[in-house]
């Protein structure tokens, strides 16, 4: 692989361009926002969304998007519930074949669909890989040591990309099972609000380790109930995500439930915060959960919090209060 196309130019957008570029590729960057493609032009640095870290020559910001997709393979890294929309947009403009890696974490709310069913959908041509696991922009962008997975269906397809974008301080481990890692991406956001939630509160850090705990339980039991292996949700894209994103407030997840625990209002933190996309898969995530007869009260309790069903200190007795039972 020659040429990388990287379709979103947020924090994570611009943090995997540097991690491609780092691995020796040409990077064509691509913004719906002309003015930040030529901001980034001139200044070369994303002031924007990630402030400090300096683009290389390698990386080409552009507004066109026929230039990412005409690359050799293309990184969608655009919020969950706007992949289908600019995942449409790529499949009238990338050559058939073209490997389209989804790098978003949730389930689309509209349709209960996982980022791959959208992408089959809306990308019928493009063969598709998830990116995901423990990894914040800022350090993906300094060239910190990070480790994440990429999954595909083919298992060579899988291998040749993991290997095509990995460098010295990005490690990438592959796999087929492409369903545990989307679900291990999504789940975790919403466990990581009620992480914040807690720690807004100041409940402590047994709190924060038994809503770890007791939430990795909850991701388990969804994901084996959506077909997913059990060895998956014990890597990075499970258990290693969701440690990362439970216990910093450099997760936007995090830093949302944190506002929350603190009196927030749902309506106004989300607006005037970055995106949280746990905020829009808990719902979802919750129904698709009763859809299987998966129980799932931390998920459910953030569920009713963000629909105002319930405020926060009513959200945490009902948990509290829930009857002693075997841990399983």
């Amino acid at each position: 692989m020659a040429s990388c196309g990287v379709v979103g130019a947020g924090a994570w957008g611009t943090a995997l361009a540097l991690a491609a570029a780092r691995a020796g590729h040409q990077v064509t960057l691509w913004a719906r926002d002309s003015a930040l493609v030529a901001a980034m032009r001139a200044n070369r640095v994303n002031d924007r969304s990630l402030p400090g870290v300096a683009l290389p020559d390698a990386i080409e910001p552009t507004a066109d998007l026929s230039a990412a997709a005409r690359c050799e393979v293309v990184l969608l890294v655009v919020p969950a519930q706007a992949l289908r929309g600019v995942g449409a947009a790529l499949a009238a403009l990338a050559p058939p074949g073209t490997p389209a890696v989804i790098c978003a974490k949730g389930i689309e709310r509209a349709t209960g669909l996982l980022m791959s069913e959208v992408a089959a959908e809306c990308l019928p041509e493009q063969p598709a890989a998830i990116l995901s696991g423990p990894s914040f922009a800022q350090d993906v962008a300094r060239g910190l040591p990070t480790a994440v997975t990429l999954a595909a269906h083919d298992g060579a397809l899988a291998a040749r990309l993991a290997g095509d974008l990995a460098s010295p301080g990005f490690r990438l481990y592959h796999t087929t099972d492409m369903r545990g890692v989307e679900i291990g991406g999504a789940a975790k956001n919403v466990l990581a609000i009620a992480c914040g939630v807690a720690a807004g509160r100041d409940l402590g850090a047994s709190a924060n380790a038994a809503l770890v705990a007791r939430g990795f339980a909850e991701l388990g039991r969804f994901a084996r109930a959506y077909g997913a292996r059990a060895e998956t949700l014990m890597g990075l894209s499970g258990l290693g995500d969701l440690v990362l994103t439970c216990a910093s407030p450099q997760s936007r997840n995090f830093a949302f439930g944190h506002a929350l625990g603190r009196g927030g209002d749902v309506g106004a933190t989300l607006a005037r915060g970055p995106l949280a996309e746990g905020a829009h898969t808990a719902p979802v995530l919750v129904e698709m959960a009763r859809a299987r007869g998966v129980d799932m009260p931390i998920a459910s309790a953030v569920a009713d919090i963000l629909a105002g069903r319930v405020g926060v200190g009513g959200a945490i007795e009902a948990l509290l209060a829930r009857p002693t039972r075997a841990e399983v």
